[in-house]
């Protein structure tokens, strides 16, 4: 079990999609943050509400009061609203108040440049299974963002999966690998369950195999260390089933293939960066 440490620090999210929920109900049910100190900022007010009444938080009256009222300011907005948003915070944003973006394609520079000079700011890049909590985050420091604005935003993020820190330069390399992989998953997950079907299994009973497979194996590796090269030579017997299945994967190119989409994926983050 994760042991998270209190912030004791008073936090606004602004952008109540489904991230940003996800977000702030990681924060509150991990005990992160007291819900007397969560603000919340979004133009649709039903989301707000729902979150609010939920997790017991405030509602921000607008943008600036959330940021106001901050120490941490968390910008879970599209990309096409960053910058409407930081001109409605900008004057508030001191240098003892952190910014946290989850704008896909947003650089550090970006935010620093519509912010007051020396104002820290972080670009947090969470994936859709912070939905369930086992999502998995990259964090890049702005070059005002100390060591302990670094330190408050893993922990944040640690409430809804795992954290790394990686230098800006690497991360659109993040954006495709993780924050696009679990669309490519999905669509291994669904071919798997399609062959099942095809093989004479209904279509839950080989979707709950193929889930709880591909699950399984993620989990072994991840509690083991081992190289998946080593899981697979393992689970392949000289002559066996698996190593027929395989050698079908190796000729229509599957590896070539998910690497190239992975490249694909965080070259169009690159090209979408404002």
């Amino acid at each position: 079990m994760e042991a998270f440490i209190i912030i004791r620090k008073r936090v606004s999210l602004i952008g109540a999609g489904s991230m940003g929920g996800a977000l702030v109900t990681g924060f509150v049910r991990n005990g992160l943050v007291a819900p007397d100190d969560v603000l919340l900022s979004d133009p649709n007010r039903d989301a707000v509400a729902a979150l609010a009444a939920q997790l017991r938080v405030r509602i921000a009256g607008d943008n600036r009061q959330a940021a106001g009222e901050a120490e941490i300011v968390v910008c879970a907005v599209k990309p096409y609203q960053i910058k409407k948003v930081l001109e409605e915070i900008a004057s508030l944003m001191t240098p003892d108040r952190l910014l946290i973006s989850v704008a896909a394609g947003v650089s550090t520079s970006f935010l620093e440049a519509n912010l007051p000079s020396g104002a820290p700011v972080i670009r947090a890049m969470p994936n859709i299974p912070a939905l369930v909590g086992e999502g998995m985050t990259g964090l890049s420091l702005g070059k005002h963002a100390g060591p302990r604005d670094g330190d408050d935003a893993e922990q944040l993020f640690k409430a809804v999966g795992r954290v790394v820190t990686v230098p800006e330069a690497n991360i659109d390399a993040v954006t495709g690998l993780s924050g696009s992989g679990p669309a490519f998953l999905a669509v291994i997950l669904e071919a798997l369950a399609d062959g099942g079907v095809m093989m004479g299994l209904t279509r839950q009973t080989a979707l709950e195999l193929a889930v709880q497979t591909m699950l399984g194996t993620a989990r072994v590796i991840q509690t083991s260390g081992e190289h998946p090269a080593a899981l697979k030579d393992r689970v392949s017997s000289p002559g066996g089933t698996t190593i027929a299945g395989l050698h079908v994967l190796e000729e229509g190119g599957l590896r070539g293939l998910l690497m190239s989409a992975v490249a694909a994926s965080a070259e169009k983050a690159a090209a979408l960066e404002v």
